[in-house]
């Protein structure tokens, strides 16, 4: 166990398994080109951000999703979206709450965004 004044996100007493943590085809390949290319990196968001931030009790795991797929979308890191769809609806998002989100995002981030997003989704779905 940490002792007092430790920095949480830098103690993980069991380091998360990388292969529950990118789930599809799009974040495998992801993890397999952080991994060859920079492994420190790839350590370092396995611990961190899947294995403290994703791990949090603030917000539900359904809520991150929400939150992840609307912000992959209004920055337009379009790599990010099929994998990150496909955890979504495994949290428990719908494709009606995904469609609300893209809707509301359009509004805020651009048309071109949400309307990339919406073929990035739609083939998301037909790969499941």
């Amino acid at each position: 166990p940490p002792t007092a004044g430790y920095f949480p996100v830098l103690y993980f007493p069991v380091r998360p398994n990388p292969n529950l943590i990118f789930q599809g085809d799009n974040m495998t390949t992801a993890r397999s080109a952080m991994q060859e290319v920079a492994p420190k990196l790839a350590e370092i968001t396995a611990d961190t951000l899947f294995g403290d931030v994703w791990e949090r009790p603030g917000l539900s795991k359904r809520d991150r999703s929400l939150i992840t797929v609307a912000t992959l979308i209004a920055l337009y890191r379009t790599g990010q979206i099929p994998g990150h769809i496909n955890r979504a609806l495994d949290n428990g998002v719908t494709k009606d709450e995904i469609a609300e989100l893209v809707t509301h995002v359009a509004f805020y981030a651009g048309v071109p965004c949400a309307a990339q997003a919406a073929g990035i989704i739609r083939d998301a779905y037909a790969s499941r």
